[in-house]
Parts: structure tokens; sequence; C-alpha cells
């Protein structure tokens, strides 16, 4: 007997977007301080698994910051960051190797494994997916500064192209792509990339219908101080006042940046949502009210709906 006088509306909402986004590809940037907690990254892998039984087409690429700051800080490495970038020595990249391609890398692909998906693991240096060059020193403001300082950010890779044959093929054949966030140069170097970037640039090149940041906050904060503050749609003009206030600061200036880039080269929306709320993805994907910001170029989101 049914046990409200309409159990299955939230099924037939739900089957709106199954329709809308069959076929279609999702990029999803995943924190690492999001799968570091074992039930969380439990919980995010069946999220994905949900996505992949409904023929949406997943991408998958992780950082793991908080893991290499731990792991730095075990080998007395100096752990360095300008307004949410790190700067990386030549010590920094081999730990960032242990732990992007090692630890998270194989945690994450065993979750999703756990869950059904058939995961592949990759890195930007398979198949030549990311190729890059060394960053020169550039002029950055600090957060709470106003003035530009002259940054170098060691051995960090600016991306030049993005070959995604290898990601076509992986997704033409059912499979779920998890990209570790380093590229390669033409000369053979190995360069630590910012894995916000690298979500973006994956997107724009295999033309994604959304780009995804999985946060441990529930999106754009006005106060991140107030869960209750949460910026449920914006533009790019809207985002770069925000800016301007200094509502955006650390580690959201990169996702910004990202965010940006996506939407300028195509991708029609970018989604912060929270990566340890039960099910936040799903209802960001599934329902008209979503549960993070949602981010567009610059038309207008009628309110309380997230097409």
């Amino acid at each position: 007997m049914p046990l409200s006088p309409n159990p299955y509306a939230a099924l037939k909402e739900a089957s709106r977007y199954v329709r809308l986004f069959r076929g279609k590809t999702f990029v999803v940037k995943v924190g690492g301080e999001v799968i570091a907690e074992p039930k969380i990254r439990k919980a995010l892998c069946e999220q994905i698994a949900l996505l992949w039984s409904f023929s949406i087409r997943v991408v998958v690429v992780h950082g793991g910051g908080a893991e290499l700051d731990a792991v730095c800080e075990a080998m007395n490495i100096p752990v360095q960051k300008v307004a949410g970038r790190r700067v990386t020595s030549p010590e920094v990249l081999d730990a960032a190797k242990m732990v992007f391609a090692g630890q998270v890398h194989m945690d994450l692909l065993a979750g999703l494994q756990a869950a059904g998906v058939p995961a592949v693991g990759l890195t930007g240096l398979d198949a030549g997916l990311l190729k890059a060059t060394k960053r020169p020193p550039v002029p950055i403001v600090p957060d709470g500064a106003t003035e530009p300082q002259l940054v170098d950010f060691g051995l960090v890779g600016d991306i030049d192209t993005v070959d995604p044959h290898v990601l076509s093929h992986l997704l033409e054949g059912g499979f779920v792509p998890v990209v570790a966030p380093l590229s390669g140069g033409e000369d053979g170097a190995i360069y630590n990339t910012n894995a916000d970037t690298i979500a973006a640039s994956l997107a724009t090149a295999l033309g994604a219908e959304k780009l995804f940041f999985l946060l441990s906050v529930p999106g754009l904060l006005k106060d991140v101080a107030k869960v209750s503050s949460l910026i449920p749609h914006a533009t790019l003009d809207q985002v770069a006042a925000y800016e301007a206030k200094g509502v955006i600061s650390g580690g959201m200036r990169p996702k910004m940046a990202a965010v940006k880039s996506a939407l300028q080269g195509g991708v029609p929306s970018a989604h912060l949502v929270s990566g340890t709320a039960p099910d936040a993805l799903l209802a960001e994907v599934f329902t008209n009210e979503g549960s993070g910001t949602m981010i567009v170029a610059s038309q207008p989101v009628p309110a309380g709906a997230k097409p």
C-alpha cells in the first residue's frame, strides 16, 4: 500500500533528467579531502555508479592536496601555496607522484569497482592525454594583498594541448576514466598540474554537458562560516563581482578560474557541490532545486530550476 499520496513523484521528476542526460558526458572533479574518508568515498562512488548506470558518460578527475601535504610533512618537505596553488619543488613532485598516482588513485579506483563501475586509472601522461610546459614565473596577488608578486611555482605544468582520444575510446567502451593530476612535457618531463584546471580542460575537449567540483562545503558561499549563505545560481559576471568583494579566496580561486575556462570553452554549466553530504551530487543532477551552486556563462537561470 502506498505510504504517500504519490510515492513515485520523485522518480518521475528524476526520469526527465535521465532522458535529458543519457549519452551526455559529465566531468566530475573530486577533491582529496572528499575521498580521504572511506565512508564518504564509498557514498561518492555509489553516486557515480548510479550516473553510469543511467548511461551518462562520466570522467573523474581527482586531487589529493591534503594527502600530499601529509606526506610532505612526514618527509620534512616544505609546503608552500600562493593564492590556493601549490609551489612544486622536485621533492614535492616526487611526493605528488606517490600520492596522486598511488594511494589516492588506487583507493578511488577500488571504491568505484566495488560499486560496480568499470573504472580505468590514467594520468595526463597516458597516450599523450595532457601535454604541458613548465609554468614561467607569473605575477600573483596573494590572498589578502592588493599588489601582485612574482611567483615561481616550480615544476608545475601549464596545459598546452589535450588529446582526448584515449578518453573517448574508454567512454565508448562503457568505462569510467579516472585521471590523476600529472601531465607530461614533449621532452619527457613530468609536471604537477592543478586538478581543477585539468577537469576544465578535459570538459572542454570532450564537449561535456556539465562540469562538477565536489567540495567539503555545499557550494559557493557568500560567507564561508555560514552554510546558509549558499549561492544557488551565478553567472561569470556575478562571480567576478564576488571575487572583487573578496568572497572567493584560497583554493576556491583556481576553481573559479577553471569554471571560467570551461564555460568560455563551451561547457554549458559548472556546478559546485558538496562531496560529503549524502547524495548531493544526485540531487544536483536529478532535481529541480539542486543542492549546490550552478554557474553559467551569462544567461539567467530561472529561480528553482537547474536544467
